[in-house]
C-alpha cells in the first residue's frame, strides 16, 4: 500500500525521524571533535597571555592583532613563562597547568564562599619580568574577559581583550590593537594606593600620552563595554592585591 505522503502522520513521522538522525550526527561529530576543540581552547589561551606580555607577531602598523602560530605556540609558551602559579588564600602553589583554571568558575566559587584557585602566570622578556593575571568581567550584552601583564612596579606592560558578544564595530573594538596598546605604560597605583585603569569617556588625553591619570580614552559609541572593562581591571586589582604586594615588596 502506497504511503500517503501528504498526511499530517507522515509529515510528523519524518520530521521525528530527521530529529533523531541529525541529533545523533552532531553528537557523533561533537564527541569526536571534542579533543581538537579542548586543544584549540588550550592554544587560544596560550596565545593570550603571551600577546599580552608582548610575545606576537605584530608589525609596526597598529591596525593588526597577530597571534603566535599554534604550530610553535606550545614551546613559545614554555620558553617564555616560567612559573604558573595559583592563589588558595594565604597558600601559594605551582601548577604547570594553572592556566587552563576556568576564571569565571572560580569567581562564582568565592562569591558562595566556597575553596577557589586563581591563577598567575609569570613570564620573562628581554631580561624583564613580567606578572600576567586573568580577568573576567560583564560587558554590554555578555562576557568580557582578558589579561592584564604588570612589571614590578604596577605598571601595564600589555593586556588582551576579547568578547562574546558585544557590538560589531563599537563594544567589539576592546580587542583592536588600537584599544590595547593604550594601556601600555599606564599604572593601576594612584600614588600608593590601588585604583586600576578607568576607560574615560571625556578623558582629557585622547593621545594617551599621560600615562599616571588610571584613564585611557573610551572607545566611541560603547560607554557601557567600556564601564565593563573599567569594572573588570578594578575587581581584578582588588582579587589579586594581596598578591600584588608580594611583588612590590621584593
Amino acid at each position: 500500500m502506497a504511503l500517503k505522503t501528504d498526511s499530517n502522520v507522515y509529515t510528523v513521522i519524518f520530521a521525528a525521524i530527521m530529529v533523531v538522525v541529525v541529533g545523533s550526527i552532531l553528537a557523533f561529530l561533537a564527541s569526536a571533535l571534542r579533543p581538537n576543540i579542548k586543544e584549540n581552547e588550550r592554544f587560544e589561551k596560550q596565545q593570550n597571555i603571551l600577546y599580552a606580555m608582548g610575545v606576537n607577531e605584530n608589525g609596526d602598523d597598529t591596525g593588526s592583532v597577530n597571534f603566535i602560530p599554534t604550530d610553535v605556540v606550545e614551546n613559545e609558551f614554555a620558553s617564555y613563562i616560567k612559573e604558573q602559579l595559583v592563589i588558595q588564600g594565604d597558600k601559594i602553589t605551582e601548577d604547570n597547568e594553572a592556566y587552563l583554571i576556568d576564571l569565571k568558575k572560580q569567581l562564582a566559587n568565592i562569591k558562595k564562599g566556597e575553596d577557589y584557585k586563581l591563577p598567575v602566570f609569570i613570564g620573562e622578556k628581554d631580561g624583564k619580568k613580567f606578572y600576567i593575571i586573568p580577568m573576567y568581567g560583564k560587558g554590554l550584552w555578555d562576557a568580557i574577559w582578558g589579561f592584564i601583564a604588570l612589571d614590578d612596579t604596577m605598571t601595564v606592560q600589555g593586556v588582551y581583550f576579547d568578547h562574546k558578544g558585544e557590538t560589531p564595530g563599537l563594544g567589539a573594538n576592546i580587542k583592536m590593537r588600537y584599544f590595547m596598546d593604550d594601556f601600555k605604560g599606564e599604572t593601576i597605583l594612584n600614588g600608593t594606593q590601588y585604583a586600576g585603569i578607568a576607560v574615560a569617556k571625556g578623558n582629557n588625553d585622547p593621545l594617551n600620552k599621560t600615562k599616571d591619570d588610571n584613564e585611557v580614552d573610551a572607545l566611541a559609541g560603547a560607554t557601557i563595554t567600556g564601564n565593563g572593562v573599567s569594572a573588570m581591571i578594578s575587581e581584578t586589582v582588588k582579587l589579586y592585591k594581596p598578591y600584588l604586594e608580594t611583588i612590590r615588596a621584593k
